[in-house]
């Protein structure tokens, strides 16, 4: 039986990430939605980080809605 060294995982993204980019290059998919596409697999990888996000956006609104007035501070 031949040893088998895994390859570290950058290693591994790295080489999926470019094997991508060439698919989309292939395709003539322009780079605005491949990033978008591979955000959006990394959100999805990530069960409630969308939603995490979406939370600290509202937070960081109010917050600069209070600061300017326009809202009352509790």
């Amino acid at each position: 039986m031949a040893n088998h060294i895994a390859k570290p995982w950058h290693a591994e993204v790295s080489e999926l990430l470019a094997r991508a980019a060439e698919l989309c290059v292939e395709h003539d998919v322009e780079v605005d939605p491949f990033v978008r596409g591979a955000y959006s697999a990394y959100l999805e990888a990530r069960p409630g980080l969308r939603e995490e996000l979406a939370d600290r956006q509202l937070s960081e609104q109010l917050d600069e809605l209070r600061k300017s007035g326009r809202i009352a501070q509790a």
